[in-house]
């Protein structure tokens, strides 16, 4: 049986840099599911419709696709997971096949905030970040990576990503396993190691016993 992970965070807080590291880590024996790929198509509306949706609340997500893709990958099926395009502001057409692996870790800043979703994982991890620190981020990554302006991205943090990250996204903090300030934070990256490396034994051993 797979090993969930839940890596959770404000924005720009580390998240996929954490994740990254685990994935050089464990290579082949984990897939990542990214959170972000689940915001909900919109094709009914227009781009500049688009742009005025609060992404920061936990409706914009397709949470109960996510949990039925990871409840899949648990029973060993592999999943199409949507693709979601920034710079347009909506789900392409295209979607990216996940296949079963011994670990799944899933990436995004509200993973701990849906009970239902929180309660598949093994393993909840909280990347805490000055916020100075994540907006500084931010900027850089939706200028560099997604198209973004700057006076876009400065109105969609004061009207939408700043106050539901103290409504929705920091209160997860209480519920983590553990809480690391940075997704560099190599102590913390080695906990999570030795952790994962246990789980993965304990698992190999209770395949054994149940093989004989």
């Amino acid at each position: 049986m797979s090993i969930i992970i839940g890596v959770a965070g404000g924005t720009g807080s580390g998240k996929s840099t954490f994740t990254q590291r685990l994935k050089e880590e464990f290579g082949d024996m984990i897939s990542i599911i990214y959170y972000d790929n689940y915001y909900k198509s919109r094709d009914d509306l227009t781009f500049e419709e688009r742009k005025l949706i609060n992404y920061d609340h936990p409706d914009a997500f397709d949470t109960d696709l996510l949990i039925e893709h990871v409840k899949e990958l648990k029973n060993g099926n592999p999943v199409d997971c949507p693709v979601y395009d920034f710079s347009i502001h909506n789900r392409t057409h295209d979607t990216l096949r996940i296949y079963p692996s011994e670990v799944i870790v899933i990436e995004g800043i509200l993973v701990l905030q849906n009970d239902e979703l929180r309660n598949l994982l093994d393993i909840k991890i909280y990347v805490d970040t000055d916020a100075d620190e994540r907006i500084l981020r931010r900027v850089i990554r939706d200028v560099k990576e997604r198209g973004r302006d700057i006076e876009g991205i400065a109105k969609q943090y004061l009207t939408t990503v700043k106050p539901m990250h103290y409504i929705y996204v920091e209160p997860t903090k209480a519920l983590a396993d553990i809480v690391i300030n940075s997704g560099l934070n190599d102590v913390a990256f080695d906990v999570i190691k030795v952790k994962i490396q246990s789980l993965l034994k304990r698992n190999a051993e209770r395949e054994k016993e149940e093989n004989k």
